[in-house]
């Protein structure tokens, strides 16, 4: 991006993916959300839709064609917003999410190209500055998969202010699978992840926690990602509490204790279970929760199902290119503009 230098740690969380995905990025300039401050040059030159509102709990939706209140994708991003604080117990949110939708593809370009000159193409960004947490986004087929991503990050960021660069993904990533309750399976992330162990790759969330550069992130990191958080959600009720608790601590703890040594601390040797976890979830279909996670990794049954492909950051966009989502959207339909 053009108009950003480097800035300093947390000062400048970015998220991209292909131009097939989603991408996100937070300009977090001010302590108040995400520590440091440094300005950023705009050229406003094409307008934000804002003709028609519609606001719920922490969130407002602006755009130019006139959207139900009860249309489904604003069902859903409220009924996300409760799961995302009920599940993760947040806190009070320090501000809103502004989503702005665009009639289409070439007026979101048209504004990024003016407003963010030199962002690449993605369908979708989440851009946090002092003033405004914001989603940008259009009115597209994956319109539901983009919206729970980014408002996800959104809400995050909303509550705790500051969000580790692997757990921002990992939640991001976690919520962004729609479902009647969290914790839809990735099966894509968990046989691609079976098939890495099966070559020798082994989890390393310590590592995961030193990643402060999203150019550092690679494809598996953001599988890694996700697959700790649904093991720390799922896996029992102390590695649920351990997340939570961790996630308490970021607005008031310059540096909280780690997930890793939280998760050591409440259940013997994590990596063994997280793995045995792993195993479990590339048999299943859909939800999955256990306790006994040896158990089902020997009895779950081994039937595939495609689903979804799936942050500080102070440097340039890396080639990060996961494969593409097979996740069924709802098939909405854009309301006719006025």
């Amino acid at each position: 991006m053009t108009a950003l230098a480097r800035v300093p740690r947390r000062g400048f969380s970015c998220r991209g993916r292909s131009a097939a995905v989603t991408g996100v990025l937070l300009l977090a300039l001010c302590a108040g959300l995400a520590g440091g401050c440094r300005s950023v040059e705009t050229r406003q030159l094409v307008t934000r839709p804002v003709r028609h509102s519609i606001r719920g709990d922490n969130l407002l939706v602006l755009s130019d064609f006139r959207l139900p209140r009860d249309h489904p994708v604003i069902e859903d991003l409220m009924v996300l917003r409760s799961q995302v604080h009920e599940e993760l117990a947040l806190p009070e949110s320090r501000s809103d999410v502004v989503v702005y939708i665009f009639n289409n593809e070439s007026e979101y370009r048209s504004f990024l190209e003016t407003t963010y000159p030199g962002l690449p193409p993605r369908r979708a960004y989440f851009v946090g500055t002092p003033k405004e947490l914001a989603v940008y986004t259009f009115w597209g087929e994956r319109i539901q998969e983009d919206l729970r991503h980014e408002f996800t990050h959104g809400l995050l960021h909303a509550s705790l202010g500051r969000v580790p660069l692997w757990i921002d993904e990992g939640l991001a990533e976690y919520f962004e699978v729609p479902g009647p309750r969290p914790g839809t399976v990735n099966t894509e992330y968990t046989q691609k992840l079976s098939a890495l162990l099966a070559n020798g790759w082994q989890p390393d969330l310590e590592r995961l926690e030193q990643l402060d550069e999203f150019a550092q992130m690679q494809r598996v990191d953001y599988q890694e990602a996700w697959a700790w958080v649904h093991f720390a959600l799922h896996s029992s009720p102390d590695t649920r509490q351990s997340l939570v608790d961790y996630l308490h601590d970021l607005p008031s703890t310059k540096k909280p204790t780690p997930l890793s040594q939280r998760l050591s601390q409440q259940v013997a040797a994590p990596e063994k279970r997280f793995l045995g976890w792993l195993s479990t979830l590339s048999g299943t279909r859909g939800f999955a929760m256990s306790a006994d996670v040896e158990t089902e990794a020997r009895t779950a049954g081994r039937e595939t199902v495609d689903a979804k492909a799936a942050a500080d950051f102070p440097g340039p966009f890396p080639a990060f290119e996961p494969s593409g989502s097979t996740i069924q959207q709802a098939g909405f339909e854009q309301p006719a503009a006025d």
